[in-house]
């Protein structure tokens, strides 16, 4: 067996395939039920009234209307305040 890589390999060309995460449909929008809404990893958005988190934390649509983000404050377990956003569905 030999000790080195041979001629022909090479140890380039793993780069994985982009995730395309982000918002994908932005506030004012009309959605209909099952559209995803934002891709993300880990709950950077929150769901609101007539969305639902999926398994890979991506929020979708579960109710027909139009979209709106709203930004408040939350109290968290230990008494400090966080700013959240949260992605509601208002109906049309």
């Amino acid at each position: 067996m030999a000790h080195r890589a041979g001629k022909a390999s090479t140890k380039l060309g793993r780069d994985s395939q982009p995730k395309y995460l982000g918002i994908k449909l932005f506030d004012g929008q009309p959605v209909k039920p099952g559209n995803i809404i934002v891709r993300q990893r880990g709950t950077r958005y929150l769901p609101g009234t007539g969305t639902a988190l999926a398994k890979d934390d991506s929020i979708y649509a579960i109710t027909s209307g139009v979209i709106k983000f709203r930004t408040t404050k939350k109290t968290t377990f230990n008494g400090t305040k966080r700013v959240i956003k949260i992605v509601n569905i208002l109906p049309s």
